[in-house]
């Protein structure tokens, strides 16, 4: 069983990680907000609870899920996000909270921003500022564990970009 402790202190961290991507802003934009394509390369591990996701300033997206360890041990995973602030093929704000077993473990801000490469592609630059609130055992691999996790996701976003002609019947909306 992985052993949780609270701090005293939250633990204030920040990541940054940029990619180009070989697609328009329009098009990188398109994948946050457009339900299906996101659901190709936004997941959490385990067996899907819940997904929702309402794209809009003040509307955000709740994931659950269960994910059962080798030994069986089940954990209660969830996530729960609001949009701050978007600004179509060049910006993206959010919150999110992650949960583990009716805990919350970590908390943070996100800004996306997407600036034009200058050969048709996109600067993805993913800024984090994360507030660790209750550590794994010593925490020592909380942080790897997030920075990965954040690398996954954008490394499902270019796959899902590198498909081309899905994007262009894609369209904004709400689940």
């Amino acid at each position: 069983m992985t052993e949780t402790t609270a701090s005293a202190h939250a633990r204030h961290e920040t990541i940054a990680l940029s990619r180009v991507l070989a697609a328009d802003p329009a098009d990188v934009y398109l994948a946050f907000a457009d339900v299906a394509l996101r659901r190709r390369w936004v997941r959490m591990p385990g067996r899907t609870v819940e997904v929702a996701h309402d794209f809009r300033a003040g509307g955000g997206e709740r994931l659950e899920a269960v994910f059962t360890h080798p030994d069986g041990r089940e954990e209660r995973l969830l996530s729960t996000m609001r949009y701050l602030a978007l600004e179509p093929g060049h910006r993206l704000v959010y919150g999110y909270d992650s949960t583990v077993d009716g805990v919350v473990r970590w908390t943070a801000l996100v800004t996306i921003e997407l600036t034009p490469d200058g050969v048709g592609g996109t600067r993805l630059d993913w800024t984090e500022q994360v507030a660790l609130l209750v550590a794994s055992g010593d925490g020592s691999a909380d942080l790897p564990h997030l920075r990965g996790a954040i690398a996954l996701r954008l490394n499902g976003l270019a796959m899902v970009l590198s498909d081309g002609p899905s994007l262009a019947s894609a369209t904004p909306g709400t689940r």
